[in-house]
């Protein structure tokens, strides 16, 4: 009696690799090859043999999980032989209690030929490097913030109060006095004649809030931590010099992304930065939106609905889509920041930005597939009025009923 397979093959012949820091162990399947594994360093040599193993058995499809970054090396050398599909680890757990790096190869080929594997999204090699870019940029932007954070601390520990009256230590008037303090200047009043604009007519507050206790240790550390605000400062204009080199070919879609109520250029680059310019990737923007993790998730069982919040997503996409739900929420005569204003009445700040920024990528995924400016709809702006109308009315009848109260 022929044995029934567990699942209908799809693909003839394809590859499952369990991907390590130091080796990647390969499990082949397929029709009219004999099943197998083999294990190979992650050096290019090596990985440059596993290309020549994989062609001469005609293996033409490849499954691996996104471990870490140890993935990226032997993506990079294999993608240009091989179909290859990146997948989430989550999605292709095996058997409890049946885990070794054969077995997972293995696990991975067989769902890879049933056809029962979804890979992941990895845009072009020219966005992979914005992304990069992008990414390391806010990480030296908040390398910048927390050192700025330490020298207010040393202020602070000073008693030099000065962020009791400069609404921004590191503005033009706290940034000269600050230098001043390093240079060695104590007195409070000279310190005080550093102000500028509208600080001048506060001249007795920073007088009072610039006389402290400042030992050398206090120079010494306001020294270093300056010199590091400096040096980050020189990195991150370095950084963005490179991310306009690359923007260059997609400047029009910027431009356009721009449109988009609380969207700025940075933001757009940050958009663009992690899905790309090219929406054939994503079936459609509801796919988008569950892979940026910015969509409510399913999760029911006996007919009875339980939590249904946000999955984890792409964090980076989701912070700048957020930042972008924030401005947008200060934007006047804008139907999102009227939307934002209604569900945060009800159910927070925090999910009115989340839904805010859903419909910041949902717009963002149009404007890039059809490559027209965003534009507020009629409709929207009908909707927008007759809120506006019951809202009138709502407040009209509370009126007459505290008008009745008070009769009464």
């Amino acid at each position: 009696m022929k044995p029934v397979e567990e699942f209908p093959r799809i693909i003839e012949r394809g590859c499952g690799l369990d991907v390590h820091q130091g080796t990647v162990v390969a499990s082949i399947k397929g029709k009219d090859i004999i099943e197998r594994t083999e294990t190979f360093e992650t050096f290019t040599e090596d990985l440059e043999r596993l290309v020549c193993f994989l062609q001469n058995e005609g293996i033409t499809h490849i499954a691996m999980e996104s471990t870490g970054v140890y993935w990226k090396p032997v993506y990079y050398v294999l993608e240009e032989y091989f179909q290859i599909l990146l997948c989430n680890a989550r999605h292709i757990k095996n058997v409890p209690g049946h885990k070794t790096d054969k077995k997972d190869s293995e696990w991975i080929a067989k769902l890879l030929l049933s056809g029962l594997l979804k890979g992941s999204f990895i845009p072009r090699e020219q966005i992979r490097q914005l992304r990069d870019l992008h990414r390391h940029r806010r990480k030296l932007i908040s390398q910048r913030t927390a050192e700025k954070n330490r020298l207010q601390n040393i202020l602070e520990d000073a008693n030099i109060k000065l962020s009791s009256v400069v609404s921004d230590v590191f503005g033009k008037t706290g940034t000269a006095i600050i230098y001043a303090l390093v240079a060695g200047e104590r007195t409070p009043k000279k310190l005080a004649g550093l102000a500028k604009g509208s600080l001048v007519k506060r001249k007795a507050e920073l007088e009072k809030a610039l006389y402290g206790r400042i030992t050398e240790h206090h120079t010494f550390m306001l020294q270093l931590i300056l010199s590091s605000i400096e040096y980050i400062n020189g990195q991150i204009a370095l950084i963005e010099n490179q991310i306009d080199k690359y923007l260059i070919p997609m400047r029009g879609d910027v431009e356009l992304l721009q449109t988009i109520p609380g969207v700025s250029a940075q933001i757009a680059t940050g958009i663009l930065a992690e899905i790309g310019n090219e929406m054939e990737h994503f079936p459609s923007h509801k796919a988008l939106a569950s892979w940026a993790g910015v969509c409510p998730g399913n999760n029911e069982s006996a007919g009875k609905k339980y939590s249904s919040k946000i999955t984890h997503g792409n964090k980076y996409l989701k912070t700048t889509l957020v930042e972008a739900a924030w401005a947008a929420s200060h934007s006047k005569d804008c139907l999102m920041a009227a939307r934002h204003k209604a569900i945060a009445a009800r159910r927070g700040s925090k999910k009115a930005n989340i839904a805010i920024g859903h419909k910041i990528l949902t717009a963002a995924y149009f404007i890039l597939r059809d490559k027209t400016p965003y534009m507020q709809s009629s409709q929207n702006k009908n909707i927008a009025e007759q809120r506006r109308l019951k809202k009138i009315e709502r407040l009209k009848k509370q009126l007459r009923n505290l008008k009745s109260v008070s009769l009464n």
